[in-house]
């Protein structure tokens, strides 16, 4: 339990709300890139202390940079998150710093500009309609990102929920640890704390929706009725939340985008214990209270980075069954029924994946390389996916990579949802290919042959979509693309407030054996059936990671690991 003084005096406070009011004279500034209040807000009282937030040009009441519990550094640092107090006013006027992390190139596609980056770095972000009030009860959308579980930021602009607030919901998100610093497990941590460690990440995140869950009808959510959305990492970070006890009744929905994954393999703590006691090796540190001495930037210098421009061979530390916030593996959870019965959804994008296949281009190359994988097996995978020309291939190949992991491992969700649960599961796939504006070049995608991106659903959920033209015109968004962000920003609310995606405009049913298709999420919103013999053969008969005598590499079309 850390207690700890405002960012501002409750004079500073004071001053700025009287400005607000016209009652103080105010200083004529020159315009930020972040200058857009409009006006502050009277306090908040948290059960953490009073904060102040602000009304944004658009009507939205906007909290930025609440901190959610103590800063994890010195003593701190590899600990469980503690809770955190203050005396007088709070001024959530800025986002908080990232997470200590590698930054990322300035010419890739989801690059949104420089983050601060900090361990002290546990903060909120909270956006709300302007007519909310303590009592409003509105649906509650929480967001974790991704970032293969080393980088990733709340403060990123495609992730911010200002679209969705002024559109009826409360939106939150928050800066949870990642890396060495947010999974780390160690002999020394797991007797100093109780027996287990490691799963600080996950931790945070728990801590987080403790205190959303404590707090957030003063901004005028609903504690009972959160939704809390994942993408790619943040899908697993997501499906953590569902299978620990720690996490139960803190949400009421689930929906996890790129990755829903129920029934994988989970490093034992002794495991984790390893890869600790190897980043030890590698930093010359003789102890634990010697490796909490060491500057943040030399533990990012020696663990594995997999993001565009960052790629780095090093120390990675997983989640690990630590007996405590993971008790068990996910087969032994769901075996037992143990995990948080909500409705949810399971997403995944068109082209984010690739297998051997996605690189063929021609019906020659692919009824060889379909011998040369298969052998005596190939005639039954081309029945399963046959080709009769050159365009039968790109389609049949997008389906072979979707079969081979991300549209296998959503239909999974969904059947051992059904299988195991009470409640619904809904399953979708998001197909639209960015309008990229004419002349648009970034280093780590190919612009004309992109499909749907890992993240390329993202700003269209969150009504986004303007972010990419922050620095240049990156893109150049139509009337359609609009009008699908709007109908995805619908259908997310709607799960947030009832726990049904349906809508006017999308006629969403649940997943069962008898409707066992995909919602596609396009210009034309329909279904996709699934392909439930391919997937079974696939699973049966494992791709190799890439075509036999062919060295695994950029195929265009992928998306960037976000």
């Amino acid at each position: 339990m850390i207690t700890t003084g405002p960012r501002s005096s409750g004079l500073i406070w004071l001053r700025r709300y009287l400005q607000g009011l016209g009652l103080v004279a105010v200083i004529a500034v020159a315009p930020s890139a972040t200058a857009q209040v409009v006006s502050p807000l009277a306090p908040v009282t948290t059960e953490s202390g009073h904060v102040a937030g602000q009304t944004l040009k658009s009507g939205v009441k906007a909290w930025l940079g609440i901190p959610y519990a103590a800063p994890p550094v010195q003593d701190l640092r590899w600990r469980p998150p503690q809770p955190i107090f203050w005396e007088g006013v709070w001024n959530a006027d800025r986002l908080g710093p990232e997470c200590i992390q590698v930054l990322r190139p300035h010419d890739i596609n989801h690059y949104f500009g420089e983050e601060p980056t900090s361990e002290n770095c546990l903060y909120m972000n909270i956006w709300s309609p302007g007519a909310a009030e303590a009592d409003s009860k509105l649906p509650v959308i929480v967001f974790l990102y991704g970032g293969g579980g080393t980088i990733g930021s709340s403060g990123m602009d495609s992730y911010k929920g200002e679209e969705l607030a002024k559109r009826g919901a409360v939106f939150v998100n928050f800066n949870y640890r990642v890396g060495l610093m947010g999974f780390m497990a160690h002999p020394e941590l797991t007797a100093e704390q109780g027996g287990h460690s490691g799963n600080y990440a996950y931790l945070d995140q728990n801590a987080a929706l403790k205190w959303i869950k404590s707090n957030i009808a003063k901004f005028g959510g609903d504690s009972g009725r959160v939704v809390i959305m994942g993408q790619s990492a943040g899908a697993r970070s997501v499906t953590e939340q569902i299978f620990s006890p720690l996490s139960k009744g803190l949400f009421s929905g689930a929906v996890m985008s790129s990755g829903c994954t129920w029934n994988i393999a989970t490093d034992s703590l002794a495991e984790g214990e390893k890869t600790g006691l190897k980043a030890q090796e590698l930093l010359g540190a003789k102890n634990l209270a010697a490796m909490r001495n060491i500057p943040a930037d030399k533990i990012l210098a020696i663990q594995s980075e997999s993001q565009v421009g960052t790629k780095r061979e090093g120390v990675r530390a997983n989640g690990v069954i630590d007996g405590y916030f993971t008790p068990k593996s996910q087969k032994e959870i769901l075996a037992a029924g143990e995990m948080s019965d909500v409705p949810i959804v399971a997403h995944y994008n068109r082209d984010e994946t690739n297998s051997p296949f996605s690189g063929v281009r021609n019906l020659e190359d692919y009824n060889e390389l379909a011998e040369r994988i298969y052998g005596g097996k190939a005639k039954a995978f081309l029945k399963l996916y046959p080709a009769a020309s050159d365009d039968d291939v790109a389609v049949q190949a997008t389906q072979i990579a979707l079969d081979s992991r991300l549209a296998k491992n959503a239909r999974d969700c969904a059947a051992l949802q059904v299988e195991h649960n009470k409640s619904p599961a809904y399953v979708s796939m998001f197909s639209r290919r960015h309008s990229f504006a004419p002349g648009v070049d970034y280093t780590d995608i190919d612009e004309k042959t992109i499909g749907a991106y890992h993240t390329a659903d993202i700003p269209f959920w969150f009504g986004t979509l303007e972010t990419f033209n922050k620095f240049r015109q990156g893109r150049a968004w139509t009337d359609t693309d609009r009008a699908l962000s709007e109908k995805m920003m619908a259908s997310l609310i709607s799960f947030a407030k009832t726990g049904d995606p349906k809508t006017s405009d999308i006629n969403w049913k649940p997943w069962s054996t008898s409707n066992d298709a995909a919602l596609t999420l396009d210009a034309a919103i329909g279904t996709t059936p699934s392909n439930p013999a391919g997937i079974d053969f696939i699973a049966a008969n494992p791709l190799p990671q890439a075509a036999p005598g062919v060295a695994p590499g950029r195929v265009p079309g992928t998306g960037p690991r976000d």
